[in-house]
């Protein structure tokens, strides 16, 4: 008996500290759960801020993509075909720039985005086929809204599917 009362005092201070060490452990998974459910909410937020910027910057290059902003580009003086050349020319190098945008956007609408750059661009030399070189540039241009607003509006439609994807994500 003399020999058990020697470990008394560490039997109790087992007792006492297993609760503890019980209590401490759940504390600790606890606040790692806490933690791992905060990382996902940033990171979720951190790629949604990804995809509206995304939205917007493909809105920007549509904007400028349209024949009515197309047309006040470049200098005055220009031959149609080099109008024609730079503007194709700027229209896909901006959407080269952009093209790292289509990871945060739908495939629908990058395909929508892909079809009205290559619709503008089909209407650039459409209307030059049509006038077979026998217009000046301010003749070319005016030719060249005349067909964009008689035909499909692409762009506009491209940009309200664009409006309606950003409000379903934000």
């Amino acid at each position: 008996m003399t020999s058990f009362s020697g470990y008394l005092p560490y039997a109790f201070a087992l007792i006492i500290a297993i609760p503890f060490l019980v209590l401490l452990r759940q504390f600790v998974f606890t606040y790692i759960k806490l933690k791992e459910q905060e990382i996902r909410l940033l990171t979720v937020k951190s790629n949604s801020e990804n995809k509206a910027q995304s939205y917007e910057r493909m809105v920007l290059f549509l904007e400028r993509m349209k024949p009515s902003n197309i047309v006040q580009r470049f200098d005055k003086e220009l031959a149609v075909h080099e109008f024609i050349f730079l503007t194709e020319k700027v229209i896909s190098e901006e959407f080269e720039y952009n093209s790292s945008q289509q990871l945060y956007i739908t495939k629908n609408s990058w395909k929508n985005i892909v079809d009205s750059k290559n619709a503008v661009i089909d209407l650039l030399h459409t209307t030059y086929e049509g006038l077979k070189g026998d217009a000046n540039l301010e003749e070319f241009k005016t030719i060249f809204i005349m067909n964009y607003i008689n035909g499909e509006d692409y762009i506009s439609a491209t940009i309200e599917d664009l409006r309606r994807e950003i409000l379903i994500i934000a």
